[in-house]
């Protein structure tokens, strides 16, 4: 199989995963808030302060089942980012420079945009950690809406959604690993560090062996988690080492035999885990109130609803400029673009995550994800009429 044909199968592959995925996550968000606000709620906050306690021989861990969902299952999830991203830089739309001057830039600006807005509405006060909150794109929720559009979604949209949600969850690694770091353990992180090292030598000599790759992986992991690094670099750094290359022309690399073996678990339980669990918020009047009055929630609105349309928008529209070829030439194709802008908008996995590294404080957290909610909500649905609205334009030209 060449590489061109891998990297179309691997987005086809990728796009019948994520938009099924996509309805089970809202799904879980349903229950998580309907839960959140009947009779059970307190059971099921108690729940995920619950602590549990693993031996390792060597040391002991001792978290919240809320932080094993958070570090721990959020690791393989991580992980998946990583191989997705080796294989987007390798075979897929990154791998080509022209090709991959869009998605770069447009996720470049889609970040840039939405940071500073939060910034610049919180800059000096106890929110400005959360700054990063808006940058993120949930690519399950994103290709669900547009799958929700049927065939008619051409083929280079749905290429370029998923490359520029490559490049955004690269980023939001950056972010998370820079600037979502506690005090450092010097020890803890030479043995990560010496597990990477490990990790490199292993795929320079070309080992194939995945169970090996996974314990060296599970090392870095703890060390990472005892070192005040997020635990979760360590799935990404992994996901980077699986080795790519195939042995004959038809068979599977140990980096796509990972990928496939892991995406639907991911899929459909870590992220429906992940969302049950952190998206649960008891909505009042008093609590919406304090929400709506907040800069807070109003940075995250506006970070994800206009900041994401805005800085991937200008991105998109000066690139057209320089590389007039780069998108099809077509009536309705800024419409679809613009309308790709606003879906990028919808925020809500990774805005959760970084939303939990940001704050500590259970009604910061509450204003949070009032303001996720409500900014991807709005992204979600004005993305998709756009894009229908572009279609038809499309069909209209090409009937």
């Amino acid at each position: 199989m060449t590489a061109l044909k891998k990297s179309i199968h691997s987005i086809q592959e990728f796009f019948k995963t994520e938009s099924s995925s996509g309805i089970i996550l809202m799904i879980s968000t349903l229950i998580a808030l309907v839960i959140a606000n009947s009779p059970f709620s307190a059971i099921y906050f108690e729940l995920f302060q619950e602590k549990l306690a693993v031996n390792l021989i060597v040391t002991e861990i001792n978290k919240p089942l809320i932080l094993w969902i958070n570090d721990g299952l959020m690791a393989i999830f991580f992980l998946l980012i990583g191989l997705e991203i080796k294989r987007e830089l390798l075979y897929g739309e990154l791998s080509d420079f022209k090709a991959a001057v869009a998605p770069v830039v447009a996720a470049i600006g889609g970040a840039i945009v939405p940071g500073l807005i939060f910034y610049t509405l919180n800059a000096g006060t106890e929110f400005s950690d959360g700054w990063a909150i808006a940058i993120a794109t949930d690519i399950a929720f994103a290709i669900g809406i547009l799958t929700l559009l049927g065939s008619k979604v051409p083929i280079w949209a749905k290429v370029f959604l998923t490359a520029v949600a490559v490049v955004d969850d690269l980023i939001a690694v950056l972010v998370i690993a820079l600037f979502y770091t506690s005090s450092i353990k010097m020890v803890a992180l030479a043995i990560a560090a010496g597990s990477f090292t490990v990790l490199l030598i292993l795929n320079f000599t070309n080992q194939r062996s995945l169970v090996l790759y996974l314990i060296v992986g599970l090392v870095m992991w703890v060390a990472f988690l005892k070192s005040g690094v997020h635990a979760t670099i360590a799935g990404v750094l992994l996901g980077l080492t699986i080795p790519a290359n195939t042995r004959d022309e038809d068979s599977e690399s140990p980096l796509e035999k990972m990928e496939h073996w892991l995406h639907p678990w991911v899929a459909y339980g870590i992220i429906p885990i992940f969302a049950f669990a952190n998206a649960g918020v008891a909505i009042n009047g008093d609590m919406i109130a304090k929400a709506m009055s907040s800069t807070l929630t109003w940075g995250i609105i506006i970070g994800l609803f206009v900041g994401k349309q805005v800085g991937i928008f200008l991105s998109v529209s000066a690139i057209r400029k320089f590389i007039p070829d780069v998108f099809p030439d077509k009536k309705g194709t800024g419409l679809i673009l613009y309308g790709l802008a606003c879906l990028s908008g919808v925020g809500f996995t990774m805005s959760l995550f970084i939303a939990g590294l940001s704050f500590t404080d259970a009604e910061l957290l509450e204003y949070t994800k009032v303001g996720i909610i409500a900014g991807s909500l709005l992204s979600g649905l004005i993305g998709f009429l756009i894009i229908r609205a572009g279609i038809n334009k499309l069909s209209v030209q090409n009937p």
